[in-house]
């Protein structure tokens, strides 16, 4: 019989490289996870790993055990779940992962609703960019995940993920306040703001590669000066003078826009979203932060709630 803790090292070995990452991400230390491997191969009676230089690599036998294991833990989350649906309370833990303007408009009120609606729920929460987020999901390190789509970019298909729209909010070009920077009081338009200094998020995130295409789009490529994934920095710089950029109504929730702001060409929505693997769907504490998440996006200013 096969030890399905040592599977769920097998997976996880798959799923993030190295006998380091599991031991870290699962919280043992690599001999261990050497070690219950080790008992996996005899246990399965065929090899599982292979040495390439001061790494492991899993055989072809090991990718066959890879896609059953997985099988069998979406299998006993699922039973989980259905047991958790019994009881009268929501109870437990739920790790979610959020990003950062999500975390500061949405969050809050949800929160607060959970912990009264349910005060035996523990909710933990971390910063996550989506992209990493979602592939963390998938690894089991968080139960839900709130992530973002911009227009035209579609986010790689998970298929052991489900996805449920939360809400809209529009992306507007962020210019200085008027008589801050005296040659940015022109603008009227993207096109108008070629030739200033930008601020975008860093290079290979989904927002990056939005905006680019957009400025292209209006007849230039953006003079990129400044590089962050922190929305706060942006706001400054632009409030400063110092920067034009591409923002998201949801930065703006509960208070007026501290700097200028104007429509982009076609009102380009971003979609926020939530994720859970498929398997976990149906536990209570997911079901109910979901709903307690679609109440704050209905309410959030700014927001178009998805019905």
């Amino acid at each position: 019989m096969l030890d399905v803790r040592r599977l769920r090292l097998l997976v996880e070995l798959d799923r993030r490289g190295t006998l380091a990452a599991v031991a870290d991400a699962l919280a043992y230390s690599p001999s261990s996870v050497s070690q219950q491997l080790a008992l996996l191969e005899r246990e399965a009676g065929v090899p599982l790993l292979e040495k390439t230089g001061r790494r492991v690599q899993l055989t072809p036998q090991a990718h066959v055990l890879v896609e059953h294991a997985t099988a069998v833990l979406d299998l006993l989350e699922q039973a989980e779940a259905d047991v958790a649906r019994t009881l009268t309370a929501v109870s437990g833990v739920i790790r979610v992962a959020v990003f950062q303007s999500a975390a500061h408009a949405i969050l809050p009120r949800a929160l607060s609703d959970l912990r009264a609606a349910h005060p035996a729920l523990r909710v933990e929460m971390v910063e996550r960019e989506p992209d990493e987020g979602l592939v963390e999901l998938s690894a089991r390190d968080f139960d839900l995940v709130i992530a973002e789509q911009y227009p035209g970019h579609v986010r790689e298909l998970r298929p052991d993920l489900d996805r449920v729209g939360l809400a809209t909010d529009a992306m507007r070009l962020a210019l200085p306040p008027l008589g801050v920077r005296t040659e940015v009081d022109a603008v009227q338009s993207l096109a108008d703001a070629a030739q200033l200094p930008w601020v975008l998020e860093p290079v290979g995130t989904a927002s990056r590669q939005w905006a680019v295409q957009l400025c292209r789009a209006a007849g230039f490529e953006p003079d990129v000066q400044f590089e962050t994934a922190d929305l706060t920095a942006h706001v400054r710089l632009i409030r400063s003078g110092n920067a034009v950029g591409l923002v998201p109504d949801l930065l703006w929730t509960g208070e007026l826009p501290s700097v200028r702001v104007l429509d982009l060409p076609g009102s380009p929505r971003r979609e926020i979203f939530t994720s859970t693997r498929r398997a976990a769907a149906g536990r209570p504490s997911v079901v109910a932060c979901r709903a307690a998440l679609a109440v704050a996006a209905q309410a959030a200013p700014g927001l178009t709630a998805v019905s």
